[in-house]
């Protein structure tokens, strides 16, 4: 009982972050300027197959498994086939969350670059939320964290060139298919700068996220 208690709520954090998380990637998406790096390959297909952001989002994130547990072998917990249901979760929710906000009419630059800059605090924020409790990793980071344990490189580093290895691919993606820009923008850029920075001020500022950190102490 006692181990119920310590661990569901925790459970329960992870999972409003993620959802935090669909929410923030659409609102990005939806300002039209780029979506984030991590969605930049599966929203330039999305324009060229009859596939949803949120589906191409999904079958994404399982190679992104596939790759952890082949590159960590034995040191694959299992307890991270968890994120598996993770992934349907904040896949399906991207989808419901692009949905919510289909009546978003962006008519102008300000416009386009305000939502942005609120996705971007909203995706952070959501980050913040859902690494706080300590349970899982999302396909997308756990992959990274897998390359650094293998190669013994920085997480930082590898993030990094992880983002830009997906941005590159898109952009290849993105001419081949379109001849031009679809997808990609400005704003694939400015969110890979300016998140990071929101959730380091939620980490320092956020009274929430020390809460949410000590349920795992």
């Amino acid at each position: 009982m006692r181990s119920l208690k310590t661990y569901l709520p925790r459970y329960l954090w992870f999972l409003a972050g993620v959802l935090i998380n669909s929410f923030g990637v659409a609102l990005i998406t939806r300002a039209a300027l780029g979506t984030s790096p991590i969605s930049s390959l599966p929203y330039v297909l999305s324009f060229r197959f009859p596939v949803t952001l949120g589906q191409f989002t999904f079958a994404m994130n399982l190679f992104f498994i596939l790759g952890q547990v082949l590159l960590l072998r034995r040191d694959f917990q299992p307890i991270q086939l968890l994120q598996v249901a993770v992934n349907a979760v904040f896949s399906a929710f991207i989808d419901v969350s692009m949905e919510l906000l289909s009546w978003l009419e962006i008519s102008s630059l300000p416009m386009a670059v305000l939502v942005l800059v609120l996705g971007c605090a909203v995706l952070a924020f959501g980050i913040s939320v859902e690494v706080a409790p300590r349970v899982l990793m999302v396909p997308g980071e756990g992959i990274v964290q897998a390359i650094a344990a293998v190669t013994g490189w920085r997480f930082g580093n590898v993030k990094v060139g992880f983002d830009a290895a997906l941005v590159a691919t898109a952009l290849v993606l993105s001419l081949l298919f379109f001849h031009r820009l679809q997808g990609l923008g400005a704003g694939t850029i400015l969110s890979a700068l300016a998140v990071g920075r929101f959730v380091n001020l939620y980490n320092r500022r956020l009274p929430l996220i020390s809460r949410i950190s000590a349920l795992a102490s």
